[in-house]
């Protein structure tokens, strides 16, 4: 039996639906939100899982809580899989942002893996806290299923990291839509990734929001 990852994005939140950048902001759930966590709850508790990781911040908390409480097992806080920080950009969207901080834009687009937002991390910064996390889940667990609750970004960045791809081509080559889940299974031969950006579990109604 091999060690599996499950890299699941929090649900939606009136930041996922409207688009505009959030970090650091740590906003509850919208209802749908809370309704793809109960969704995801309902269709994974017959999992085995070995342990369950998650991000402080509310959103990735509430997201595995329906989990947690169905099966009675505690959740493991983890800093290093918070949020991305954008800075200067939380709370605005794509067009201010590209308005007020042209240049900083540019550069993140072209390289955010060593450009941030304006004041806020890297992708390497981001790379740097949220991956010896993965390392403690695999120096922890050689078998099992692991559940790790995070964000977009850096689900994007683990996910870059694990696979060889460039972390600074995360927003080019990876997609973790509001309450997705994607399988990383680890054995002799490294970190395979088994399924990507998965939402069949939850409704149709829900899968089909737009901005998530």
């Amino acid at each position: 039996m091999s060690l599996k990852i499950y890299l699941l994005r929090h649900g939606e939140t009136e930041y996922s639906q409207r688009g505009t950048y959030c970090g650091v902001l740590d906003p509850e759930l919208t209802p749908e939100g809370s309704q793809m966590a109960q969704a995801f709850a309902d269709a994974y508790r017959s999992i085995p899982w070995t342990a369950i990781y998650a991000s402080p911040m509310k959103r990735a908390i509430a997201t595995v809580q329906p989990l947690c409480d169905a099966l009675g097992l505690p959740m493991q806080i983890r800093d290093g899989l918070r949020e991305i920080g954008y800075g200067a950009w939380e709370d605005r969207d794509q067009e201010d942002v590209r308005l007020h901080h042209e240049q900083d834009y540019i550069r993140w687009l072209t390289e955010p893996a060593w450009n941030p937002p304006t004041g806020g991390e890297t992708a390497v910064q981001v790379a740097s806290r949220a991956l010896p996390v993965i390392t403690e889940i695999e120096s922890g667990y050689q078998t099992g299923n692991v559940l790790v609750a995070s964000h977009k970004a850096t689900i994007r960045i683990i996910l870059c990291s694990l696979m060889g791809i460039d972390i600074g081509r995360y927003r080019d080559r990876i997609d973790a839509p509001a309450g997705s889940v994607s399988i990383v299974k680890f054995d002799i031969h490294g970190p395979m990734l088994e399924t990507l950006g998965d939402r069949n579990y939850m409704p149709r109604h829900l899968r089909e929001r737009a901005g998530t």
